[in-house]
């Protein structure tokens, strides 16, 4: 009945408007608001054309998109191509993060920050640079405007002043800045500071701003709200639904106030999906555009109106390179000009593109140095000049927390203690303890002088129980490591290091079910000193279930000293005194995908013992599936942990992983693996000759918490099989 009497006084209204003015208003709803695409596009098939456009929160964003000169078409491949999961969770690009933080930080499921001695929460659960390295991207094209009334069509958006609690209503500067803060979710994104200002979602004040478009003079308003309404009694079921419900209230009713300004109110239906209903964007497109049919009666009458309409631009997202014609730095204290363009590898006159920005941007950002970095462009000479406006990051320390469970291990809970600039400004302090079945920790204190020779400490307890072969017998051993390194590197763009070190290794192993006379049997326990040089190359971009990239970890080990032979008379009959001796190990890997969704990767292991070493447990062991060993241990599945052991060994993986959905990382996974296990592999017979095998099959699931693997193994060679499952990240 609504609709009908809107269809019959609409006329009237507009009776006598040779060319009425028409604005169009836009509400916040998160992932709902792609229903506003779907209003813009049936707008357009009746020829609607718009003189101005307002909005908040998403909102904002589609209608700024609009405002700038994309099509509705165009903001709907945008959005469909876009990854808003991973976008809000502000990932920074492997490649960008140093091998420090490579190694040490991406086996975390929270990260909490330390703040005057105490563990405190962070503003939100992103920081939304890569929404801001995003929307400056798509709005390339419009850059050089900072008045939006100079947009091809006139826009506006709003945001909330955090400190006062009032309303902001952004028409000038940059327009990223300004949607990004439109759209700062509160405890999803953090704050922005735009003109001293600090800004959060223009939805906490005013999530369907009508009102402003009123005063902007339009003759007809029309609105889309995308917003949810009340909590029914049995709905309020918990703490968080009473809370929102209390949240909502203020919200609703001002919306309600602002619908009565509209001409023209439009509903989609769409109270079955969610602020986050992220991966439905396409369904809710389609609500949107099936409501706006059902207006289009109203909005072909409209467009007969128009006998004017201002041709809109063809707005194309562009990656040409343009000249850096000058840079200016805001806000920092602590670091120089120089030290942000060297990390940022950015010099005044250097040729790039928007997407070369971002990259350059999250550079900085895996600094973990700054807490927020802002950038606009404006118009210069030659160029285009680059704003940069940075806030230090002033919390230097932070607590992290993992969980884990596999078949040698078992579980436990990481801590991990993280601190930066604790001696000088470019130093940083790691600190894992693991707590559980087998206690460990690893401990790293790294000084990052990139390619002048940087130093560092490490020092690593570790311990586990498996069934090893030794003399021809299975016996149950306990292993365990105590190891510390002092070491020198040179770092070069991220990726490739190379260095040497002196290592402290004290090694135990003994039996806990073979005694002799009452008396454990120790089969070694001594302490080991040796000088390595290594080599370490990774463009992997992702620490587990990679894509593409290459990886080599190469290390050359010359042992010189042992206290072993004064400890010989406590040892299993017939162990050996030491002699020196060298040991070089070398991983080389790589990963490619296609179509998508099958990935291969591949990966080639050697080692081999060069003079006569004193202890089997100097011996390369393979078997298992786990991705922790420590020194010569390495997976081969088919095989137990350290059922095949010599002084050499060969070994390939071919690894074969398919993503099962487009939108949860769920795999396939099929894997066979062949090797050489003897006391020296390189030498004499071909090979090929005696070479053993084994193969996987299995189903991982990437989480928050980290892989959950379940695989089947076995081996041609022998009868066992193996179930192997493993939760969270390896550590």
């Amino acid at each position: 009945m609504r609709k009908l009497l809107l269809l019959l006084f609409f006329p009237m209204l507009i009776l006598g408007q040779n060319q009425p003015k028409v604005g169009l208003v836009l509400s916040g709803g998160g992932a709902k608001g792609f229903a506003h695409i779907g209003i813009l596009k049936e707008l357009e098939k009746s020829g609607v054309h718009l003189d101005y456009i307002g909005g908040t929160s998403m909102g904002s964003i589609v209608g700024g998109l609009y405002a700038s000169g994309y099509s509705a078409s165009q903001i709907e491949k945008i959005v469909l191509d876009t990854d808003f999961i991973t976008l809000l969770q502000d990932k920074i690009s492997r490649r960008e993060k140093s091998l420090f933080n490579k190694e040490h930080g991406e086996k975390y499921a929270i990260t909490l920050p330390i703040k005057g001695g105490s563990i405190g929460l962070p503003l939100g659960l992103s920081k939304g640079q890569n929404v801001l390295n995003y929307l400056t991207e798509l709005l390339a094209p419009v850059d050089d405007i900072n008045d939006f009334s100079k947009l091809p069509i006139p826009f506006y958006c709003i945001a909330t002043n955090i400190e006062t609690g009032e309303e902001e209503v952004l028409e000038k500067g940059s327009l990223p800045l300004a949607l990004r803060a439109s759209a700062a979710f509160p405890s999803l994104l953090n704050p922005v500071e735009i003109d001293g200002k600090l800004l959060v979602d223009g939805g906490v004040v005013n999530n369907f701003p009508v009102d402003v478009m009123r005063k902007k003079g339009l003759d007809l308003v029309i609105g889309v709200s995308v917003q949810g309404q009340l909590l029914k009694r049995e709905e309020l079921s918990s703490i968080a639904s009473l809370l929102m419900q209390i949240v909502n209230f203020q919200m609703y009713k001002k919306s309600d106030e602002q619908t009565r300004l509209l001409n023209i109110y439009i509903r989609p239906d769409i109270l079955e999906y969610s602020v986050i209903s992220f991966d439905q964007k396409g369904e809710i497109i389609e609500k949107g555009i099936e409501k706006a049919k059902s207006y289009k009666v109203v909005f072909d009458s409209i467009a007969k109106l128009q006998t004017y309409k201002k041709k809109r631009p063809v707005l194309k997202f562009t990656n040409e390179k343009f000249l850096i014609d000058k840079v200016i730095i805001e806000g920092n204290k602590n670091y120089t000009n120089n030290h942000i363009l060297g990390k940022m590898q950015l010099r005044e006159g250097d040729s790039v593109s928007y997407k070369d920005i971002s990259k350059k941007i999250n550079t900085l950002t895996a600094s973990k140095n700054f807490k927020r970095i802002d950038y606009h462009f404006e118009k210069s000479v030659k160029g285009k000049k680059l704003v940069l406006t940075v806030k230090e990051e002033k919390i230097q320390s932070y607590l992290r927390f993992g969980v884990h469970y596999d078949l040698l291990y078992k579980s436990a809970v990481l801590l991990n203690y993280n601190y930066k600039k604790l001696f000088l400004q470019n130093d940083e302090l790691s600190l894992d303890v693991g707590i559980g079945d087998k206690i460990r920790y690893d401990f790293e204190y790294f000084v990052d002088n990139g390619l002048i020779p940087s130093y560092g400490f490490k020092s690593r307890y570790n311990n586990f129980t498996s069934d090893f072969l030794f003399n021809n017998n299975l016996i149950n051993i306990r292993y365990r490591d105590f190891s510390n390194k002092i070491y020198l590197q040179t770092t070069m763009d991220k990726k490739f290091a190379i260095g040497v070190g002196i290592e402290h290794k004290n090694i135990k192993v003994s039996s806990e079910n073979v005694l002799t006379n009452g008396q454990e049997t120790i089969f070694d326990y001594s302490n080991y000193i040796n000088g390595y040089s290594f080599l370490k190359l990774d463009t992997y971009n992702k620490a587990m279930f990679p894509t593409e990239g290459f990886y080599a970890d190469i290390e050359f080990k010359w042992f010189v000293w042992s206290d072993r032979n004064s400890r010989l008379s406590r040892f299993a009959q017939g162990s050996d005194p030491f002699r020196q001796f060298s040991q070089i190990k070398g991983t080389l890997g790589f990963a490619t995908t296609f179509y998508d969704k099958l990935t291969f990767q591949y990966i080639s292991e050697a080692g081999l013992t060069l003079g006569k070493k004193s202890s089997q447990m100097f011996d390369f062991r393979l078997g298992g599936y786990n991705q922790n060993y420590i020194n010569n241990f390495t997976p081969f599945y088919g095989y137990d942990t350290g059922m095949l052991n010599d002084q050499s060994f060969l070994r390939s993986e071919f690894n074969l992983r398919y993503q099962i959905f487009n939108n949860y990382k769920h795999y396939a996974v099929l894997i066979a693996n062949y090797a050489r296990v003897e006391e020296n592999v390189f030498k004499g017979a071909s090979l090929f000759d005696n070479t053993k095998s084994g193969y996987a099959v299995g189903y991982s699931v990437e989480t928050l918490l980290g892989p959950i693997e379940l695989k089947y193994s076995w081996s041609p060679d022998h009868r066992e099989k193996y179930w192997l499952f493993n939760l969270g990240f390896w550590f």
